[in-house]
């Protein structure tokens, strides 16, 4: 189903044992446009810290019901490794966090551990990759993309505020560009693949296409999507 990203963030999230926190932010892959973590700002019972969880801890309902559920204790997600969300995420960092809840790495780096479950020792990481140097896994914030000057072949009309994507395989679909022209704030979607590059110094988006063409893209309906109910 598609939904957008601005409405899942502050959904309540729930380990099997109580309530853990909410979504502070997502985190995609900008070589792959694909969402590799929601960041859980957790309650007092963990003094506000933020935690990475994948989609693969959610459980099947997705959200639905306005409620994230994942099949994690909050005992797990208190001794997951520690991680500064302020800061790019290395390989290293995801191979420890990965390791920690023993699941098999996203970028097929050999681990063995089997789906969601009991955690095990970090030791579990294959001796070849245990000692690779961290690297930026170019993982961005959606936070951090809204905002984003939006630029046609033949100049700028607007700015990124807002994302769809699948939540079944987690692939960004869209950017929703206010282009600040269209009657009653109607905004676009603009599909990924047509975008040519990313200045993210700059805060820039270039697309394939004139300003034109653009405005003439799919309306941003927000009835159209799947987006969970709002829950307190």
């Amino acid at each position: 189903m598609e939904r957008t990203i601005n409405s899942l963030v502050g959904r309540r999230m729930e380990a099997s044992d109580g309530e853990a926190g909410r979504v502070d932010d997502v985190y995609f892959d900008d070589e792959s446009w694909t969402v590799r973590y929601l960041v859980l700002k957790t309650g007092d019972w963990l003094s506000g810290r933020k935690v990475l969880i994948p989609p693969l801890a959610l459980l099947e309902d997705g959200g639905m019901t306005g409620v994230f559920r994942v099949n994690l204790t909050k005992e797990q997600i208190r001794l997951s490794p520690g991680i500064d969300t302020d800061k790019p995420v290395s390989r290293q960092q995801e191979i420890e966090l990965y390791g920690h809840y023993s699941w098999k790495g996203y970028w097929e780096s050999g681990f063995y551990a089997q789906g969601v479950g009991e955690i095990k020792e970090v030791s579990n990481i294959p001796r070849n990759v245990k000692h690779l140097s961290p690297v930026d896994l170019h993982l961005r914030a959606t936070s951090f993309v809204s905002g984003f000057h939006v630029h046609g072949i033949d100049g700028e009309l607007g700015h990124v505020c807002n994302f769809v994507i699948d939540d079944r395989s987690w692939k960004v679909l869209n950017l929703v560009v206010d282009t600040g022209r269209l009657p009653d704030g109607k905004k676009v979607l603009v599909p990924v693949d047509h975008i040519l590059q990313m200045e993210w110094k700059d805060s820039d988006v270039y697309l394939s296409e004139t300003k034109a063409e653009i405005e003439k893209s799919a309306l941003f309906e927000p009835s159209a999507f799947s987006d969970p109910p709002s829950v307190v």
